[in-house]
C-alpha cells in the first residue's frame, strides 16, 4: 500500500479567483496564474479557474478591454464567465477574493467553518503596492486595467510562491 505522499502525488492544487462579475478582475488574474504556472512548469500539479459572486455575465469572454490590456502583456483571457457555486468550497484549495465584498459574499456562501479557511483577500498576497483590495477597472479607463494587471502581476507572483513553498 502506498504512503500518503504517493497516494496524493497525483492530486492537483486548485486555485479559484472571484470577483463580482467574472468578467475583469478574475479571469485576469487566472490568466496571469496560469502563465506563471506553465512558465515554472507546473501546470500538472496547480489548476487554475474564476468565477463571479454574481451571475448575469455567464457565458460571456472577459472585457474586451481586460482582454486587450492583458494581451499587450502576453496573458491571454480565454476564460467564459460563470457564477460561484456551493460545490467549489469543495473543489478547490484556495478562493481568492478580489475586494471585501467578494470576500464577505464567499464567507457568507462558505457551507462550513472549515470552508471559510480556505478563502483569501488578493491583498494578503500583494508586496509592491500596498492595496488593502484590487479594484474594479470597469469604470475606469484603460488606466484602471493596467492598474489591476500591475496588482495581479505581484498578487500572482507571491500566492504562487508561497504554494509552491507549502505545498510541494
Amino acid at each position: 500500500m502506498g504512503n500518503y505522499n504517493d497516494m496524493n502525488a497525483n492530486k492537483k492544487y486548485r486555485v479559484l479567483f472571484v470577483c463580482l462579475g467574472n468578467i475583469c478582475r478574475s479571469p485576469a488574474a487566472q490568466g496571469v496564474f496560469e502563465h506563471i504556472v506553465r512558465e515554472n512548469g507546473m501546470s500538472d500539479r496547480i489548476e487554475v479557474d474564476s468565477a463571479g459572486t454574481y451571475g448575469g455575465h455567464r457565458g460571456e469572454l472577459p472585457d474586451r478591454r481586460m482582454r486587450t490590456a492583458a494581451m499587450y502583456r502576453g496573458f491571454s483571457l480565454t476564460h467564459r464567465s460563470r457564477q460561484v457555486s456551493g460545490l467549489d468550497f469543495l473543489d478547490f484549495d484556495m478562493i481568492v477574493a478580489m475586494d471585501d465584498q467578494n470576500y464577505e459574499d464567499l464567507m457568507h456562501m462558505a457551507p462550513s467553518v472549515e470552508a471559510t479557511h480556505k478563502v483569501k483577500r488578493m491583498a494578503e498576497f500583494l508586496k509592491l503596492n500596498r492595496m488593502s483590495y484590487v479594484p474594479d477597472p470597469y469604470y475606469m479607463g484603460m488606466d484602471g486595467f493596467g492598474l489591476v494587471l500591475d496588482l495581479l502581476e505581484d498578487g500572482c507572483r507571491n500566492l504562487y510562491e508561497m504554494i509552491v513553498k507549502a505545498e510541494f
